[in-house]
């Protein structure tokens, strides 16, 4: 029993150290792209365009980017209930261009199945996480935990959500955004996108000259400079969400602290905080859950989708009297 015990507790040894030396190396990619190791490139996936989500036309008076939550390895979205939001928000909101295809998890916007070294681990985990075991897919989700971390790290968020920024910038511009046009712009960020969402703000507000909003989905995020930056941040949360939570550890955003970023905003009124109904973090009872339903019968999906479309349309309304096509 006590030769059982031992080795039990050496294998998980072996784990805790393996896993605190992953996070030591963590913010070796954000400083290699500072340091100018892997280029000036930003990748993009080559995902088949289906011209429902993406559509782009003249009279487009919004432009959205939804960064999705930590279980992403690329670009492309293998859950069915983000792609599902996406489509009826595309509905929801006809006037809007809606670009889903960024890995806010990565400075430079590479797959983790695309990167040099580790593409096959990473092919091999996406599997464990579409097949199983869960438990092995869960290492794309503690990687981007990493990413996360090291967003809302005043030591290393400069350089990461500097990055960030590009990576956005380089988005719009693939999709015909007019830098000069004033055209607003929204970031979802959902779950751990929260806090690239906040963070890209304050770098990409020196390389557009429009209205930026970000609109955190269950985010979470920390006290950081994009917070005053930003035009207005929608926090939209549910009840039964427990992990949008975790933001409050960062002591930035404890009422103790009134001269931090989160603090002032909330005095300036540039926060707004939405709790729309008894929804979870994901899967069943979820945000984008279509089969749990509130008491008037609208499932939470449509909900969500309702609460964000209100949002877009309320800042991408024309002014009276103007002149420009309905």
């Amino acid at each position: 029993m006590l030769e059982t015990l031992g080795g039990l507790a050496t294998y998980l040894g072996i784990v805790l150290v393996g896993l605190l030396v992953w996070a030591a190396l963590s913010p070796f990619e954000t400083l290699g792209w500072w340091a100018g190791w892997f280029g000036e490139k930003i990748y993009v996936d080559n995902l088949p365009s289906d011209g429902f989500v993406r559509a782009v036309h003249d009279r487009s008076r919004g432009y959205i980017l939804f960064l999705s939550g930590i279980g992403r390895v690329s670009g492309e979205t293998f859950s069915r209930r983000e792609q599902g939001f996406l489509q009826r928000l595309a509905v929801a909101v006809p006037d809007a261009v809606i670009i889903d295809d960024i890995f806010p998890y990565s400075v430079n916007n590479l797959a983790l199945t695309g990167q040099p070294v580790f593409a096959r681990f990473w092919r091999w985990a996406l599997r464990r996480k579409i097949d199983g075991p869960a438990l092995a897919g869960n290492l794309i989700n503690l990687r981007n935990i990493l990413q996360v971390l090291i967003s809302a790290d005043h030591r290393y968020s400069p350089i990461y959500n500097q990055a960030m920024a590009e990576v956005l910038l380089h988005s719009l511009l693939r999709y015909n955004y007019d830098i000069n046009s004033k055209t607003p712009v929204f970031i979802v960020g959902y779950s751990g996108a929260g806090q690239m969402a906040v963070g890209a703000v304050t770098y990409l507000r020196e390389l557009i000259d429009a209205p930026i909003y970000v609109i955190s989905l269950g985010g979470i995020f920390s006290s950081d400079p994009g917070l005053l930056a930003v035009d207005h941040m929608y926090h939209i949360y549910g009840t039964q969400d427990w992990p949008q939570k975790l933001g409050l550890i960062a002591p930035g955003r404890w009422p103790l602290f009134a001269s931090s970023e989160w603090n002032r905003a909330r005095r300036q009124e540039l926060i707004t905080l939405l709790n729309i109904g008894p929804m979870c973090h994901t899967s069943t009872g979820g945000y984008l859950d279509m089969k749990s339903v509130l008491p008037n019968g609208v499932s939470y999906l449509d909900h969500t989708v309702s609460v964000i479309g209100e949002i877009v349309q309320k800042h991408t309304q024309l002014p009276a009297g103007s002149n420009a096509a309905p």
